[in-house]
């Protein structure tokens, strides 16, 4: 794997490369978290057969925090992240988004009229305003995910929200990642849901001309599976949101070979 960064108007962003020479897609990590979410697919057969190209958000991992507050916006990071796609000339290459870059990846979707596709996991499309009691379970720990400061065990409780009940697979990384990330980050993403400054995502994947893929985790503590079903989604792939039994918020680290099979067979049949 390889890491470099792009200079953009939000600061430096990191963006991490596996050295597979089959056809590209570009993976965006989720709230509070890292391109490191993503290690097993970039250290195992996933990301020696495709070029799989990670990017840390602004305020995350190993990309710089935004000089102004403002910059975290979702409009304003999903402008960021754009830049750094084409950047990478990689318009047409699928978008695969997990949690909240999953939600990034239906931002940007209107502006990328060439992606192949889209695969979201843990991202259940919102409304203009957020159905958030429809969308999401109630989960306390959904809270941390919008709080400017979170404490040691704050942070703790977030991530175990990731993972399926009883699943102890989890690396000391999660954590150092969330505590790491830009608290201003949340909040910005906080304050776009309330002042309605984001894509009516139902719509976007109601009108979405290329292939979406959904993943879905059986076992996920936050997301409302039966949510999708409300939703109208004319391109989704295979015709049904694809489950993943044994799985929670985060499927490529619970199950790597079910996602793995997944997202291969996707980016094959988007080339």
């Amino acid at each position: 794997m390889k890491t470099r960064t792009i200079d953009t108007s939000n600061g430096a962003v990191a963006v991490h490369e596996s050295v597979g020479p089959g056809p590209p897609a570009v993976l965006i990590h989720g709230n509070s978290s890292s391109s490191r979410a993503f290690s097993r697919q970039f250290d195992g057969p996933l990301g020696g057969r495709f070029r799989l190209v990670a990017i840390d958000l602004p305020g995350h991992g190993a990309s710089a925090d935004a000089s102004d507050p403002a910059l975290y916006s979702v409009r304003k990071q999903a402008n960021t992240l754009r830049a750094t796609i084409a950047a990478l000339g990689l318009d047409a290459a699928p978008l695969v988004g997990w949690s909240l870059g999953g939600h990034f990846a239906l931002e940007m979707a209107p502006d990328l009229p060439h992606a192949r596709g889209l695969m979201i996991f843990g991202t259940p499309p919102i409304a203009v305003p957020p159905a958030m009691e429809t969308a999401f379970l109630p989960n306390p720990a959904m809270g941390f995910g919008f709080a400017e400061t979170l404490d040691r065990d704050q942070a703790s409780a977030y991530v175990s929200s990731f993972f399926g009940p009883g699943f102890a697979d989890v690396p000391a990384f999660f954590l150092q990642d969330a505590l790491r990330a830009d608290g201003r980050a949340r909040a910005g993403i906080a304050a776009s849901l309330r002042a309605g400054d984001y894509s009516d995502e139902a719509v976007v994947v109601r009108d979405l001309k290329s292939p979406l893929a959904v993943l879905h985790g059986a076992e996920d503590q936050l997301v409302n599976g039966a949510y999708y079903a409300t939703l109208a989604m004319p391109t989704l792939w295979r015709g049904a949101v694809q489950t993943i039994p044994g799985a929670g918020h985060a499927p490529q680290w619970e199950t790597p070979q079910a996602f793995d099979a997944l997202l291969a067979a996707f980016i094959e049949e988007t080339a």
